[in-house]
């Protein structure tokens, strides 16, 4: 592979999943505004903000791979973003006690140099069991997961909330579906093992 490789994000979730593949590369996050348009659906709102990432960070990399990810969780038609405290953290997670969030996590490869692009959209379904109060208080206390969608970390102490979780590539529940990921690179020429 000759062009460089960006990764178009500030988390370092991201950032993490992606260093397992051992291979360089740089970040550079967009700045979007990711704000839902109206009549908007879950899928084609975490499409168009992955796919506006990327070309985004392309314009200042003109000859680049750049990866354009976006992911958020949606509990009975309503999307619930990160929740920042402590408070917005606990109210998510009794909206999910006892139900199932889907997750859509969204990633677009854009071959700048090239002009194309592969996209995707990858579905985890996180099946929660009945929380108590005191359930949630305890975890949100020790995890802070203020910073992710849903507001629990799969990855971490989170894992105690969920009866199951239904997914096709377990990296995507955390940020970046690497199954899709790894094929997609290996079709726009990168060594992968």
């Amino acid at each position: 592979m000759s062009a460089t490789l960006i990764l178009a994000s500030s988390s370092r979730y991201r950032r993490e999943l992606l260093e397992r593949l051992r291979i360089p590369f740089q970040t550079d996050a967009a700045g979007l505004d990711e704000s839902r348009r109206p009549g908007e659906k879950p899928g084609q709102l975490v499409a168009r903000l992955a796919r506006e990432k990327a070309l985004q960070v392309a314009e200042r990399h003109p000859n680049a791979l750049v990866i354009g990810a976006d992911q958020i969780a949606v509990c009975e038609d309503e999307i619930l973003g990160k929740p920042g405290t402590a408070a917005r953290n606990i109210a998510q997670l009794q909206r999910a006690s006892g139900r199932a969030l889907t997750f859509l996590t969204a990633v677009c490869l854009l071959h700048s140099h090239e002009r194309r692009r592969e996209e995707h959209v990858d579905e985890t379904v996180v099946r929660f069991r009945q929380l108590s109060e005191a359930e949630i208080s305890r975890y949100v206390e020790l995890e802070r997961p203020y910073d992710c969608a849903g507001g629990f970390k799969c990855e971490g102490l989170g894992i105690a909330l969920f009866e199951r979780i239904e997914s096709n590539d377990p990296t995507s529940l955390i940020g970046l579906p690497l199954i899709w990921v790894c094929g997609a690179l290996r079709r726009a020429g990168v060594d992968l093992p």
